[in-house]
């Protein structure tokens, strides 16, 4: 599929390892649905052995989004702002209804791994989504692959 718009955005895929964290940069501009997604998390849960895989994506300057696949559940995700274009409807079957511009989803998804929802939340609201991402990654433990794919 052959879009026109051209559109500045970022995303990759973190699987916890028995080395560490291992970052892989997706493909969403070739995603169609949610599913698609959902299949890259699976992927590079393959060399996760059952831990969390976490997607990272920001769209410019607009906005990020989150998504988590543990084993074999569902994934989840959340959104910083609601936006409608193209890479935002995506996410949208995972993260639900919400007015144009407000926080959607799961904001919970990564307490266990250090980002809580008030820290998640306040990064949505404050800080640029590159910004954003980079201190989760930090948080999370991936601060450095991170870093390494976004070069």
């Amino acid at each position: 599929m052959v879009h026109n718009e051209q559109v500045s955005h970022f995303a990759a895929v973190f699987a916890r390892t028995p080395q560490g964290w291992l970052g892989t940069e997706a493909a969403l501009a070739e995603a169609e649905s949610v599913d698609d997604i959902a299949d890259q998390l699976r992927e590079a849960a393959v060399e996760s052995y059952g831990d969390a895989v976490v997607l990272l994506a920001e769209q410019e300057d607009d906005w990020f989004a989150i998504v988590r696949l543990d084993g074999d559940d569902e994934p989840r995700a959340y959104v910083s702002a609601v936006r409608d274009d193209r890479l935002a409807a995506l996410f949208q079957p995972l993260v639900g209804e919400a007015p144009d511009g407000d926080p959607s989803g799961d904001a919970s998804l990564l307490t266990d791994l250090g980002v809580n929802s008030e820290q998640l939340a306040e990064l949505g609201e404050r800080v640029l989504p590159g910004d954003a991402l980079l201190t989760i990654a930090e948080r999370v433990g991936f601060g450095e692959e991170f870093d390494r794919l976004r070069d």
